[in-house]
């Protein structure tokens, strides 16, 4: 191998799999840890939608973090891997009943509600359950996020959330709610956010709210702020975590909490997304007429992300001893077009057997993949696991 960061043992286990350096994580999370105890009154929860692999959720128990959940199996996946029921926060903008039967069996800590039907009907199965459920409001803050338009949540007609425009009305509703128990306001802007002055408009936004609330004598005790921010996909090795010093410090210098409140974060790419790697193998090396082609063994079944968002992953070859480098096109066996990890690669001269590491692939890779053309998902594989 010819990277560190790699152990030789991955050269025994079949392709692909995932790899999760669990050194990294660990670091990661300690910083996390850090400046939410730096700061009073704020409050870490991971967005398991990232991923959900047990052995990563394990780790991140151990730390104390709380857990956002988007379904009624992320939660039990959460409670099966030891989170504190008491920290998990359920959001989703379509919940089913057996999952709101769910998190009320547990008594999580809050729903993060949508809409007035979704309010309702968590009354009524609260009632029929003799519970009282927790509620934040979803609120769209009409903020644009720099980011992929498929990953921006927070416009006025985006599909999540409540208006601002309905915000004391379905306020006004929860109080009229015999098992309903009005906690804050939930906000999610995007994800994979870079520019800083996105969180900062979110916290202008928020200061907005709360003080048309003030007026209207509606406490607030929960606020929940999302996730969002990115992590850097072109330079994962010199930069392999999130900028969280300036995340942090961004909404304790702007937002103005009231007495009392708590402020919440749902942060997933940004704790998984740099410890982890698709380790695939070169099947082919094809020369067209103008282009070559590395073709492996992963696929768009195991990281939709480059076919999905047209997201840059880097690549490296892990395994090449060449002097000599050559550009390819990286790409695997589906049957699609769009199965391309990415093109005009730099890599050492690749040949056949050559395994290539797909870098930042620990958010939404490994929980997103398929089975399509009957394909067997990818092991995940830690660090922990090869010592």
């Amino acid at each position: 191998m010819n990277t560190n960061r790699y152990p030789k043992a991955l050269e025994t286990i079949q392709t692909p799999f995932y790899y999760y350096d669990t050194d990294l994580l660990r670091r990661t999370l300690a910083c996390i840890k850090s400046y939410e105890s730096s700061y009073e009154g704020f409050c870490v929860h991971y967005a398991i939608k990232a991923n959900a692999n047990p052995k990563l959720l394990k780790i991140i128990q151990e730390y104390g973090l709380g857990v956002d959940c988007v379904s009624g199996g992320e939660i039990q996946a959460s409670i099966d891997a030891g989170f504190d029921p008491s920290k998990i926060v359920f959001a989703g903008v379509a919940k089913s009943d057996w999952e709101i039967e769910l998190g009320l069996a547990h008594n999580i800590l809050c729903f993060n509600v949508e809409s007035i039907p979704e309010l309702e009907v968590i009354n009524q199965i609260a009632t029929d359950k003799n519970k009282t459920a927790n509620v934040c409001l979803r609120i769209n803050p009409e903020v644009g996020a720099h980011t992929h338009t498929n990953i921006a949540t927070g416009r006025a007609e985006d599909k999540f959330g409540i208006s601002m425009e309905d915000m004391e009305k379905v306020i006004h509703l929860t109080q009229t709610l015999s098992n309903i128990h009005f906690m804050g306001l939930h906000f999610h802007i995007g994800s994979q956010i870079l520019d800083m002055s996105d969180f900062e408009a979110l916290c202008r936004r928020i200061n907005d709210l709360q003080d048309q609330l003030e007026q209207q004598n509606v406490k607030i005790e929960i606020i929940n702020v999302g996730g969002g921010l990115g992590v850097d996909y072109d330079s994962p090795e010199s930069n392999d975590m999130a900028d969280f010093e300036s995340y942090f410090n961004t909404y304790h210098r702007l937002l103005r909490l009231r007495q009392g409140q708590s402020l919440h974060f749902e942060l997933g790419r940004a704790v998984v997304a740099q410890c982890g790697s698709l380790i695939t193998k070169t099947l082919y090396v094809k020369e067209g007429n103008q282009r070559k082609f590395v073709m492996v063994d992963a696929g768009m079944t195991d990281l939709i992300r480059p076919a999905l968002y047209q997201a840059h992953h880097k690549i490296v070859n892990i395994s090449s001893e060449a002097e000599t480098t050559d550009t390819y096109d990286v790409v695997g066996p589906i049957c699609e077009s769009s199965d391309v990890f990415d093109t005009d690669v730099t890599l050492p001269t690749t040949r056949r057997g050559d395994l290539i590491a797909i870098l930042s692939a620990g958010a939404y890779g490994e929980a997103m993949a398929s089975r399509y053309n009957c394909r067997p998902f990818a092991k995940g594989y830690t660090s922990d696991d090869l010592c």
